[in-house]
């Protein structure tokens, strides 16, 4: 039966729970809010099932893909509501144009985040966009398995250990399965995710900890939309958004001054931050609140087992200048000749590039998150403390010297050009 003993290998994919024929395998939330598989021994049969598909206990083999590109999608549209350059919709529309299905990953109605499938184009959109949250997996692996049985094509997406996941618990190559892994550099915590939209939701958003703002229950608050991945003003400064309902246009005041807040038909409240400021994205890219196996990542360098993986393709400016209109391009890695067919039939915008090149403009598809002391200190502080330290936890995580760099940056834009030339700053 499967035991865990270290958290860091264990990904939460949720193969295990989902194979088990007794159905005596359930996922529990830790202190740090991540699922693990809790068995009860007086059900299970050691039948050893879990443990077959684990993919932590059975990694695959590193691949180079066979081919790397700049992508983008046709449908502007499509493109500005996604990260980065819609790509996934492509694929996903090619499926479904064959009849197939497609799974991704969805806000959940209390704006947790698992996975769902569909059959329609519609219904695409709620996949669309990151969301920097573990997911659920529940029962996708085994409807997906459903779907295949009965000849449909099934396009599965996820993260890279959530595909290794479905990989093993499949047990064979169905012909049938497209499966496209979301690089990723870490899976923040459900928990921590929880906790910062009742902290948006109370009006406590800018200070953590002081009374800058007249507390709001979180029952009169309704979180309408969630957007990790802003590109208002631009793709490269992304920033955070969310629209909620307050009960009271009065409450409305007690949004944060240093959120860009206003009110859309009196009682709705829309905050926008850029990712470099906004506390729970800060959180997130200081590699501080991940799964524990987010450090010890088996599933990247292609041993996902994934057709194709999308990512980011920062920095894409360094070569393709043309293609850096700041409104999102995407970085493409085919790994099988079945993922080269659908990507060729999706008909995205297309640029070949080379896998090294790649790789420097992403490094998060072969190099796994630092575990840094500052990792057990925020969990430690957060537990008791909730928000009121992290501001301060994130900004002693950042290296020194680049703490330094921010600082001259920082002072050239203050000072007067005496001062700078005296402290070396120009």
């Amino acid at each position: 039966m499967i035991r865990i003993s270290d958290k860091h290998n264990c990904c939460g994919c949720e193969a295990c729970m989902q194979v088990c024929p007794k159905q005596c395998i359930a996922m529990v939330a830790d202190e740090q809010g991540f699922l693990y598989p809790r068995v009860d021994d007086s059900v299970c049969i050691d039948c050893g099932q879990c443990e077959r598909v684990c993919p932590e206990l059975h990694p695959l083999e590193a691949r180079t893909p066979i081919g790397s590109y700049a992508s983008m999608s046709k449908d502007e549209a499509v493109r500005m509501q996604s990260s980065s350059g819609g790509v996934f919709t492509m694929l996903a529309e090619a499926v479904l144009a064959e009849g197939g299905v497609v799974f991704g990953v969805k806000f959940a109605d209390d704006w947790s985040v698992e996975h769902a499938y569909t059959e329609t184009r519609d219904g695409l959109a709620a996949f669309r966009g990151s969301k920097y949250v573990q997911s659920r997996v529940g029962t996708a692996y085994a409807d997906a398995l459903r779907f295949l049985k009965a000849g449909r094509k099934v396009l599965f997406s996820g993260t890279s250990c959530q595909i290794a996941g479905l990989r093993r618990f499949l047990r064979k190559d169905y012909e049938g399965l497209i499966a496209v892994e979301v690089v990723c550099h870490g899976v923040p915590s459900p928990m921590v995710w929880r906790s910062y939209l009742d902290l948006l939701k109370s009006g406590a958003h800018s200070a953590p900890g002081k009374n800058s703002a007249t507390p709001v229950s979180a029952q009169d608050v309704r979180i309408l939309d969630v957007n990790f991945r802003d590109k208002k003003d631009g793709w490269q400064k992304y920033g955070f958004s969310l629209r909620m309902n307050s009960a009271s246009k009065a409450e409305q005041n007690t949004v944060s001054p240093s959120v860009n807040a206003h009110a859309h038909g009196g009682a709705d409240v829309c905050l926008f931050e850029q990712c470099s400021k906004n506390l729970y994205m800060r959180l997130f890219l200081s590699d501080i609140s991940l799964r524990p196996s987010c450090y010890a990542c088996k599933a990247k360098s292609g041993a996902s087992g994934a057709d194709i993986a999308l990512a980011d393709f920062w920095n894409i400016d360094k070569r393709y200048a043309d293609w850096n209109d700041d409104c999102g391009a995407s970085l493409v890695l085919v790994y099988t000749e079945r993922g080269a067919a659908i990507y060729n039939q999706a008909g995205c915008r297309s640029l070949p590039t080379d896998y090294a090149f790649a790789l420097r403009c992403n490094r998060a598809i072969e190099v796994c998150a630092v575990e840094t002391k500052h990792v057990a200190r925020f969990w430690n502080d957060f537990r008791r403390n909730g928000w009121k330290h992290v501001a301060r936890i994130i900004e002693q995580s950042v290296p020194l010297k680049l703490r330094f760099d921010l600082w001259k940056m920082r002072m050239k834009q203050r000072l007067p050009l005496a001062w700078r030339r005296k402290l070396g700053l120009n």
